[in-house]
């Protein structure tokens, strides 16, 4: 018999992360009654017997700030043992809702933008969301061996000036030497901009280039012992094992794919939405869905688990 079924016990959690169209995301502050008081966090609450982690999102967010909420997509899981208590967050984004804020128990509100919070203390489970709440929901994928060096260049400049903020460099076909010129060029015009840019598969040439990351192959992600000293990782998966793989190695973030049929690969068997949402569900990290997909596609990702879509041809 179990001496402490209770603190054993896992803690079921909805929160929610309410984001608005600057991408600003709200952050409460624990009143004095309750533990952790003045440690800010994402609104939510305990689910209780009977709901699903979806309702208990809504029936919290009324309680507990006064609003309705009228669109809200899954997204990550986080586990977190506390001194107290071990739980279990299951976070969504919110993205509309009615009604005003009102802090019905008595908290602070502070909206607050990703990499620059300004409020402290944060409670500790919520520190690796605030990190994945850095990724833009658009991941673009290089296209050079189709539309050659300066064509892609060219596009690159434009979508950078748009707000495409994540770019990863992947061009197979061009020698090394070739591929740190492009790189060079990629990441000058990228930070310009403000945004990152991660090399696929070459820890060394990222290194080298001064790019701001890693994107790991399949293989790779199989063969490493460690996460790569680098500030962001990423890795290509394609099946649930890859994925919790991941998750163990410490990437910031996953692509799963393929989703639906590929130019690349007609007639290869692909994962669907449904089976791309099981994989996904419960993810530590966020996923972007890759593989036959367009900018059209945005919501239906975000409705099965996803951060949001990487594209190759569609990007560009």
């Amino acid at each position: 018999m179990n001496p402490q079924p209770e603190k054993n016990k896992i803690i079921e959690v909805s929160a929610a992360v309410l984001q608005r169209p600057d991408n600003s995301f709200l952050l409460a502050q624990r009143p004095p009654d309750k533990i952790w008081a003045g440690y800010w966090e994402f609104p939510g609450g305990k689910i209780e017997p009977g709901e699903t982690p979806y309702t208990a999102l809504v029936r919290e967010l009324h309680e507990e700030l006064g609003i309705t909420v009228q669109t809200a997509y899954p997204w990550l899981t986080r586990i977190f043992t506390y001194p107290h208590a071990t739980v279990r967050l299951n976070f969504f984004r919110a993205t509309a809702w009615s009604g005003e804020l009102h802090p019905h128990e008595g908290q602070q509100f502070s909206w607050q933008q990703p990499a620059w919070v300004l409020v402290d203390p944060i409670l500790p489970a919520n520190a690796p969301v605030l990190r994945a709440l850095e990724l833009p929901v658009l991941y673009a994928i290089s296209n050079v061996a189709e539309m050659g060096v300066g064509p892609f260049l060219a596009s690159l400049q434009a979508k950078l000036k748009k707000g495409l903020r994540l770019v990863q460099l992947r061009e197979k076909d061009l020698s090394r030497s070739e591929l740190r010129e492009l790189a060079l060029r990629v990441v000058a015009l990228a930070h310009k901009c403000g945004a990152k840019v991660l090399l696929s598969g070459d820890v060394a040439l990222a290194q080298e280039v001064r790019a701001d990351g890693v994107q790991l192959t399949s293989i790779q992600l199989a063969e490493l012992k460690a996460r790569p000293a680098i500030d962001w990782c990423a890795a290509s998966c394609h099946s649930a094992d890859e994925l919790r793989r991941a998750e163990t190695l410490g990437c910031d973030f996953a692509l799963l794919s393929p989703v639906l049929p590929t130019k690349s690969h007609p007639g290869a068997p692909h994962l669907g939405w449904e089976k791309f949402a099981a994989m996904a569900a419960g993810s530590t990290i966020p996923v972007y869905a890759l593989g036959g997909l367009n900018k059209e596609d945005m919501q239906t990702a975000w409705q099965h688990g996803a951060h949001g879509i990487a594209l190759l041809r569609h990007a560009w």
